[in-house]
């Protein structure tokens, strides 16, 4: 797969494409701390068999992409809790990537696209489909909740993996990372034995390769959330949203996504067992065929 450079001003994305041109435009947008390798190569070569063009990039301060930091960089040296809390001036905001995926879709030649995000990802998507709503034709949100800087959506999610993952300790060579990266997999997985260690470990083994990570790197994304205020209006949505939920999310409580179903008008649910917060196999048929019922609806 050839990856090609984006420019958002002095900010490099890099991306990669699926499918032939002229097919439907589709732009995957991942989560925090992770690469765009998280969108799994087969998922995204069955969303191009089934007449897609497909997208996917790394965010700033991920992968490929162009990273934030150094000695002058408050956010980056916070504990992630800090981040969280919006402690700090981060380098960027989260407006930024919205601008980002704007860049990718320039660079694509895409007047406007079907938008679809994982976690983070999914509350780029919504405030690219407030923010921008010429450049999107529908909005498939995975693993999500309302997209806010506010407190209150912390109710929303569950901390106790998240502790449960700050407490291990891992060497910094590639072994110690690659297995951290594949523990992080199994943790979001859902727990019923669908986990793909062998996978977990190709993707964690040619993430490390591409760029190891970098825990400032991962709070600075989480801070740029905080530092924009307020509560995105997502009942401007007005494209034909498709709101994607695992049974046994263990991150995510299932009230996120039902927030989102109750405030964007027209808006579908549809929830998988066996998924948790994660993108596994046995999702991805049926995903694929939700996803296309998107383009449909948005004609």
């Amino acid at each position: 797969m050839t990856v090609k450079i984006a420019r958002n001003g002095d900010v490099e994305l890099a991306y990669e494409t699926f499918g032939e041109e002229g097919g439907e435009p589709l732009l995957l947008i991942m989560g925090l701390g992770h690469q765009m390798l998280l969108w799994p190569d087969p998922f995204c070569e069955a969303l191009a068999a089934a007449g897609f063009q497909v997208a996917r990039f790394d965010n700033r301060d991920s992968g490929l992409s162009t990273h934030f930091g150094g000695p002058q960089d408050r956010a980056g040296q916070q504990k992630w809790w800090q981040a969280l809390l919006g402690q700090g001036k981060p380098p960027y905001s989260s407006v930024a990537y919205v601008e980002d995926a704007l860049a990718v879709m320039d660079a694509l030649g895409w007047g406007s696209a079907h938008i679809a995000g994982a976690s983070m990802g999914s509350a780029i998507c919504q405030m690219l489909a407030v923010l921008h709503p010429q450049r999107v034709r529908s909005v498939t949100a995975m693993m999500t909740m309302p997209a806010s800087s506010s407190l209150a959506a912390l109710r929303h999610i569950r901390f106790a993996p998240l502790f449960k993952l700050g407490g291990r300790r891992y060497t910094a060579d590639r072994e110690g990372q690659v297995q951290r990266l594949v523990d992080v997999f199994r943790l979001v997985a859902s727990p019923d034995g669908s986990f793909d260690e062998p996978w977990a470990r190709e993707v964690a083994e040619r993430c490390y390769d591409r760029r190891p990570f970098d825990p400032a790197a991962e709070r600075r994304q989480l801070a740029a959330g905080r530092a924009t205020k307020g509560t995105l209006d997502v009942g401007r949505i007005t494209v034909p949203t498709l709101i994607v939920y695992g049974e046994n999310d263990p991150i995510v409580r299932p009230s996120g996504p039902k927030a989102l179903l109750d405030k964007v008008p027209g808006s579908r649910l549809v929830t998988y067992p066996r998924m948790g917060h994660n993108l596994p196999p046995h999702v991805w048929a049926p995903l694929v065929e939700q996803m296309s019922t998107q383009v449909r609806l948005s004609t």
